[in-house]
């Protein structure tokens, strides 16, 4: 398979980008959070494989409206009811495994790509060897329950009142406002900062994160405040890993719920790791990431 960069063109016309890096004959394709995020983070992960004695081909790719993809006017009502769904970024990964052409291979999602994981090996489960479900809940309530204790452990009482008064008057372009989520992201979700992936400018796709999300990682506004997946985990079939930082926003009660309703699943975390503890602490998770899919591989695998 093609090495390096390669732009699809999908059915509705759009172009999306896509990059595989690594060799071998096991295939892993990779889905990033956001919604709206890129696939930066998971630029080093056939290398990090490699050094865990895996050879695999990490396919990676951005999702329609991020950064190195096409971006369609949201702007428009009918572009953003036809493309801003869970229908349609589920559909997505589906196409874009077809163009590939893959098959029979593990997919793998951070957080809002955790939740196309779960969707995904619901739907086409037929498809994989295994599913990875990095840093994401089947429910939404049990996360804002879980962000507001940490903000009320992280940050100051009158902090926490301060925001709560923003969010109620949506002025989140607040500069002390922000200065808060800039706290939190530090500690929870962007613990460690490498050079190789900032930018100059944010490369968020602010129109698909708000429609999902909101304004940040810490106040949910959009589609994603309805997301209950529970009563259809039990419909993963396929080999299941669940994995999360040990210092994250996600709860990992709620990892360890889910990998009970799982019938065939395992759940590990990261030590010192935050919501991206991929980056956070490369060696433990790519370890487990790396033991899950031998024992795939091998027939090995248990809970």
């Amino acid at each position: 398979m093609k090495q390096g960069t390669t732009i699809i063109t999908l059915d509705n016309g759009y172009h999306l980008w896509t990059n595989t890096q690594g060799t071998g004959d096991i295939h892993l394709l990779a889905l990033h959070g956001g919604p709206g995020g890129n696939h930066e983070y998971w630029e080093d992960t056939a290398k990090q494989l490699a050094a865990q004695g895996l050879n695999v081909q990490v396919h990676m790719y951005d999702q329609l409206g991020s950064w190195y993809s096409d971006q369609p006017d949201y702007s428009d009502p009918e572009i953003a009811k036809k493309y801003l769904t869970y229908d349609y970024f589920l559909n997505e990964v589906e196409e874009v495994r077809q163009k590939l052409g893959i098959d029979k291979f593990y997919l793998i999602g951070q957080s809002w790509g955790g939740a196309l994981v779960q969707m995904y090996a619901a739907k086409f489960g037929e498809h994989l060897k295994g599913a990875i479900i990095s840093s994401m809940v089947d429910n939404i309530d049990e996360y804002v329950e879980s962000i507001n204790h940490i903000r009320e452990t992280a940050l100051t009482a009158d902090q926490v009142a301060y925001m709560k008064q923003i969010e109620a008057n949506g002025n989140y372009d607040d500069p002390k406002y922000q200065s808060y989520v800039d706290i939190l992201n530090d500690g929870y979700v962007d613990r460690k900062k490498p050079a190789a992936i900032s930018h100059l400018i944010s490369t968020m796709a602010t129109d698909v994160y708000g429609a999902f999300q909101g304004d940040n990682e810490f106040v949910i506004k959009g589609k994603l405040a309805e997301w209950n997946f529970r009563d259809h985990l039990k419909d993963i079939k396929v080999p299941t890993l669940l994995t999360f930082g040990e210092h994250e926003t996600m709860p990992l009660a709620t990892g360890k719920k889910m990998a009970e309703l799982i019938p065939h699943s395992r759940f590990v975390t990261t030590p010192e790791g935050g919501h991206h503890h991929m980056i956070d602490n490369a060696p433990v998770y790519y370890d487990h990431l790396a033991t899950f899919i031998r024992d795939v591989e091998n027939d090995n695998f248990n809970a």
